[in-house]
């Protein structure tokens, strides 16, 4: 498989900033390729740098330049490669609320970015998206996500879990009895299910899902996947999955959209 190398020494931001210019100003339309190469080459700092000094040689955003010359399915990928890390997640989410159809595997970027990053970066989303957008993430959750979903996704995005390390063995065993009653029982939107996915710091909820496997002989998300096929259960298994595996998690995503 094909892989991208940062080089060792980029050029300056203003020689990127020039040739992006021409790059983007070709007769015959905009040169694609060399947009994706110089771009795709260029790491988060680097292109903040060239967004700063775009902006400043040329008095425009090369955001929106981006925006008016490229290709659909392109313009979409450079426009949010080009935004810092909070704003892209906040973009993503919003897109998904904004979907005619929504389809539960779409809304799973909330679990994403509340279950894959770190609080911090829950924070920042939560800020850039209320600046994009003019309200709060947990807003646009109870306007636009069926209420099944909502309790789950709500509880998600507002949390701000500790980040420490410590783990309390005799919580995790309780609380993999609790996660289990409720998975036999196949209610999904148990408050206690919420409360502990929702509120726990990942090490301490690592744990619970190791206690859950040793004392019940099954990981917790085949667990779900046995009891039920419907979104909420769909959604917690997301939870689980990008707290506990997010490598299986996304390659799970991958392979359903390349549909394998």
């Amino acid at each position: 498989m094909a892989s991208m190398k940062l080089p060792d020494s980029a050029p300056s931001p203003t020689q990127d900033c020039e040739r992006l210019s021409r790059a983007l100003q070709g007769r015959g339309g905009a040169d694609e390729n060399l947009i994706v190469w110089i771009l795709g080459h260029r790491n988060a700092f680097q292109r903040k740098e060239i967004k700063e000094i775009y902006q400043q040689l040329y008095k425009e955003s090369i955001i929106d330049r981006l925006h008016s010359k490229l290709s659909s399915v392109l313009k979409k990928a450079m426009v949010l490669w080009m935004n810092e890390a909070p704003a892209r997640d906040a973009m993503l989410a919003h897109e998904a609320f904004k979907r005619r159809w929504k389809r539960v595997n779409q809304l799973q970027a909330m679990v994403e970015i509340a279950c894959a990053s770190s609080p911090q970066h829950l924070m920042a989303v939560r800020r850039a998206y209320c600046s994009l957008y003019e309200c709060s993430l947990e807003e646009d959750i109870i306007s636009n996500v069926s209420t099944s979903l909502q309790k789950l996704l709500v509880s998600l995005v507002s949390s701000y879990r500790h980040d420490r390390g410590f783990v309390d063995l005799n919580i995790a065993k309780s609380e993999a009895a609790k996660l289990h009653e409720a998975i036999e029982k196949k209610q999904f939107d148990n408050d206690d299910v919420v409360w502990i996915l929702a509120t726990r710091n990942f090490f301490q909820l690592k744990a619970t899902f190791g206690c859950y496997k040793q004392r019940y002989k099954v990981a917790i998300d085949q667990a779900i996947n046995s009891s039920g096929n419907g979104d909420l259960s769909f959604m917690l298994r997301a939870v689980i999955l990008c707290i506990d595996s997010p490598e299986k998690h996304f390659a799970e995503v991958m392979e359903r959209l390349l549909g394998k």
